[in-house]
């Protein structure tokens, strides 16, 4: 499964069925009059968040989405069927945007939210219904209302408690496969994640959702390397895992780095809760570990947790610090949903346009 998490699509609710000019004709009934019924009403567009879903990739194969028209009204004051709503299923965490993308229009962050985003045109009125005391044979009518129509962005922004992050190489797809199910690529070079992975951590009797997004290199908020677009989908995470690795160049110039992106982009990212993990400590001695831990704390970090992603070393009290800072029941025991451990395989990602 290929993974998107940004598509343009186009919506248009149904228009409203005309009404009907006719009058009633039966045998030895003179002067029937008018008995044209009103028209139906058009269909709505609707959106649904579900379970189960956790990419857009739907909406590169079909971006047109209109909904069906109100049926003709007729004679014998017979009103048309309306049309039935067209909803569109989408993933938790889906935000629907304006075409210039300045605007949120609604965003689903419970499964079975549901919102009626654009209204069906309303029937429009038979003859039977101009009928008066002085106009007892009125040939007028409506031709219904028609639908409203607009493009629109649709963003997913995975719902996860804990974001993984840190420089490219800092082993966050080593560390995911450790803690979770997860089957994420590791490699010995750069950018060996190209997209999320989210992954179901349990952990003492608790489960929670932990979400890696690609590695952030300098300048990433100026489209540097990935860039920083996919920040988003740690956006409403509860607290941040930032994973620096001890055979790095400079480890309290790696952390900082990214502690800069964080900020360039915005969103109160820099101001979440993050708790900094020296990994790889199983390629150092008790001293190294320590020295290099006393310069993260040196350059901002609160308290800093060695640890191995690749052996398990350390994993332990940095899971029970993250339990810290959720509340008894995580929002997705909560909700229920369905989080599967790989949200698309690694392959083609391609935003649409």
């Amino acid at each position: 499964m290929h993974f998107l998490d940004q598509a343009k699509i186009f919506l248009k609710s149904g228009a409203g069925g005309p009404g009907a000019v006719s009058f009633r004709r039966e045998k030895y009934i003179e002067y029937g009059g008018p008995d044209g019924g009103n028209g139906g009403r058009g269909g709505d567009i609707v959106f649904e968040a579900v379970a189960g879903l956790n990419t857009l990739i739907d909406f590169r194969y079909t971006q047109h989405f209109k909904a069906q028209r109100g049926g003709h009204g007729m004679g014998k004051d017979r009103t048309g069927a309306g049309a039935p709503d067209l909803v569109i299923e989408v993933p938790v965490g889906t935000q629907i945007l304006s075409e210039d993308k300045e605007e949120i229009l609604a965003d689903f962050t419970e499964v079975g939210q549901r919102i009626v985003f654009l209204e069906g045109g309303m029937g429009g009125r038979g003859n039977a219904s101009y009928k008066t005391s002085t106009n007892r044979a009125p040939r007028q009518h409506q031709p219904g209302e028609p639908g409203q129509e607009m493009w629109v962005w649709l963003r997913l922004k995975l719902l996860a408690d804990v974001g993984l992050l840190g420089l490219p190489n800092a082993g966050k797809s080593t560390f995911i496969n450790q803690v979770t199910n997860a089957r994420a690529k590791v490699g010995d070079y750069a950018f060996t994640t190209l997209i999320p992975k989210l992954g179901v951590v349990r952990h003492k009797g608790r489960e929670f959702v932990l979400a890696d997004i690609p590695g952030l290199i300098a300048g990433a908020a100026e489209g540097a390397g990935i860039g920083d677009r996919f920040l988003g989908h740690i956006e409403r995470c509860r607290v941040l895992i930032h994973l620096v690795d001890i055979a790095g160049q400079d480890p309290a110039g790696a952390m900082q780095t990214v502690r800069a992106e964080l900020a360039a982009y915005g969103e109160g990212l820099a101001e979440k809760p993050q708790l900094v993990a020296l990994n790889k400590v199983d390629l150092a001695d008790a001293e190294l570990v320590a020295g290099f831990a006393e310069e993260l704390r040196a350059a901002g970090a609160d308290e800093v947790f060695g640890v191995s992603g690749a052996t398990g070393e350390g994993i332990e009290p940095l899971l029970d610090a993250v339990l810290a800072y959720l509340p008894d029941r995580t929002a997705t025991e909560t909700k229920g949903s369905e989080v599967e451990d790989d949200p698309g395989a690694e392959g083609d990602w391609s935003p649409l346009g």
